[in-house]
């Protein structure tokens, strides 16, 4: 089966999220994304504006659906990357693994005894993104 884009011969253009359109549209989503995997995982409103990168009075907004703003490129390649973590944590675990993972202390060297959601804030989006193939490698889907 060949795949067929819209102009003939032309691959589709990477999202990098710098598009501001995009950034608007793309938005209220994400953020209702994160509130449920940060609700998920148990996790502080410090942690869950951390993970953000916003400030914790945005995130009291976000929460209470009074936030009308626009999320940032790296606002919403994090909120990709959580939401990767997320999902992949669900198609690895079948039972609440998934969702208490991110909180538990973790040897391994990605993580250094922190539990994966603190390894995320202390190492902003590279961190999250090695997360997100971690956790992708041990599912098989690298």
């Amino acid at each position: 089966m060949q795949l067929v884009f819209e102009h003939e011969g032309v691959p589709p253009a990477l999202q990098t999220f710098a598009d501001d359109s995009d950034r608007r549209r793309l938005s209220g989503t994400a953020t209702k994304a994160v509130l449920r995997l940060v609700d998920a995982w148990h996790g502080s409103n410090a942690e869950g504006a951390a993970l953000l990168g916003v400030s914790e009075s945005t995130w009291d907004r976000i929460k209470a659906g009074t936030w009308e703003g626009t999320l940032s490129q790296d606002q919403l390649t994090r909120a990709s990357a959580l939401i990767g973590v997320f999902k992949g944590l669900h198609l690895l675990f079948a039972d609440d693994m998934a969702d208490r993972w991110p909180k538990l202390a973790n040897s391994g060297p990605l993580f250094d005894q922190l539990t994966p959601v603190q390894a995320m804030i202390e190492g902003g989006i590279p961190r999250m993104l090695e997360t997100r193939q971690y956790i992708d490698a041990l599912r098989g889907g690298l």
